[in-house]
């Protein structure tokens, strides 16, 4: 008997019909013979109409009562869930992250899993249960609820599938895997049948939302194949593992797109010893993920410095950054929201010339500017003006010929 782990996301639990279409597809698995432990989302917008109702009643919602709302749209999707396989027959039980022993930091909206105490889920899985765990939440060592940020669910289902040992992990979504762009953008966009770890973690760091990158990491860490399919069809998805063929390794793979980004300049620093750890030590205690950073050469030991951030931690950013700019003598700080990052990626570019020259002049070719790069072995990414974006993914696309 095998044991498998299914996620299903938000818009695979919208409402009462999708959710009885998701318990015949855990039954489906279940009537195989194997043990079945799912991990689900909040239902559709659940997860911002919480955040939007919680502004409207406290413009700076405390992070931990916000975490313990958040965490409430996950429970009501994995116990009606619960309630539609045993409407079915089935001996099923809902779980929260804390009661799956799911323990994290207390990092909230943004908590990491510290481990993983699978011993409740073990104990109703030898009852014959299926185990519907809420995903996106744990609990800290002091009994607090967090939940694990943007696509947690994904993070969730992984961890559990390493944990307990699962022969895979299948992410179940509204798209039928991951394609060579967002196929929304690039309608001639080409789903991959099977991918390493290593530019999916690229493009999921980079944009692509159908994985989320901690899961993917873990997937790695762990070596646990991650399949990602559609809960809507029964098309075969794409398999993420390790052992990829040397068939598939093209020089780039996928173009990843985010729109999620804005840049903080200090402009007139003194560049001297010890600034930059002035700056940026304070954000990482804010809990504030720095993405690209770029220092401009000095002349007469005075620099100016850019670097970018998600969007949404600009405002807590610059709460940060305004006083620390004016301690260190810096003559101006300034941000920009209206910007957005596109990525080519692939194993393939490792050690081969001519794809950045490819990517600037395919580019420059439609007008589109460049504002910041940042690249890895197997990536270059370029941040431009957001409303270029879609435009660049489609550039790129055909300028690598990812379409056949």
């Amino acid at each position: 008997m095998a044991l498998i782990v299914q996620k299903y996301g938000g818009s695979s639990v919208a409402d009462a019909e999708k959710i009885k279409n998701v318990a015949r597809r855990v039954a489906q698995t279940r009537e195989k013979g194997n043990q079945v432990v799912v991990v689900v989302s909040a239902m559709g917008d659940t997860t911002d109409e919480l955040i939007k109702l919680a502004y409207q009643i406290n413009d700076r919602p405390d992070e931990r009562e916000l975490d313990m709302l958040l965490s409430t749209g996950e429970i009501i999707s994995c116990t009606l869930l619960a309630m539609a396989l045993e409407a079915m027959g089935y001996e099923a039980i809902s779980l929260s992250g804390a009661q799956a022993g799911i323990r994290t930091d207390s990092s909230y909206s943004r908590a990491r899993i510290q481990r993983v105490d699978p011993e409740r889920i073990t104990k109703e899985l030898d009852k014959g249960n299926i185990v519907i765990v809420a995903g996106f939440q744990g609990i800290t060592d002091e009994m607090d609820v967090t939940t694990l940020g943007r696509g947690g669910s994904d993070t969730t289902a992984v961890a559990l599938a390493a944990s307990l040992g699962a022969g895979v992990c299948q992410i179940y979504t509204d798209v039928e895997g991951v394609f060579s762009a967002d196929p929304r953008l690039v309608p001639e966009a080409k789903k991959v049948s099977e991918i390493g770890y290593e530019e999916m973690l690229e493009l999921a760091t980079y944009g692509a939302k159908v994985m989320h990158p901690r899961a993917v990491e873990l997937g790695e860490l762990f070596n646990v194949p991650i399949l990602v399919a559609s809960s809507f069809t029964e098309n075969p998805g794409t398999l993420i593992h390790g052992g990829v063929s040397m068939e598939v390794r093209n020089k780039v793979r996928g173009i990843a797109h985010d729109l999620d980004v804005a840049k903080i300049t200090l402009v007139g620093i003194p560049d001297r010893p010890g600034t930059a750890a002035a700056i940026f030590e304070p954000l990482a205690k804010a809990n504030i993920s720095v993405d690209t950073i770029v220092q401009n050469a000095s002349v007469n030991n005075i620099t100016d410095l850019t670097f970018t951030i998600a969007k949404s931690q600009l405002k807590k950013a610059m709460d940060v950054v305004k006083p620390l700019a004016r301690s260190i003598g810096a003559k101006d700080c300034a941000s920009d929201a209206k910007l957005g990052k596109v990525s080519i990626i692939g194993t393939g570019m490792q050690n081969t010339p001519g794809y950045a020259a490819r990517m600037f002049g395919a580019l420059s070719e439609h007008g589109i500017n460049i504002q910041l790069i940042t690249t890895s072995e197997i990536r270059i990414t370029c941040i431009i003006a957001e409303d270029k974006v879609k435009e660049a993914v489609r550039v790129l696309h055909r300028a690598f010929e990812l379409e056949g």
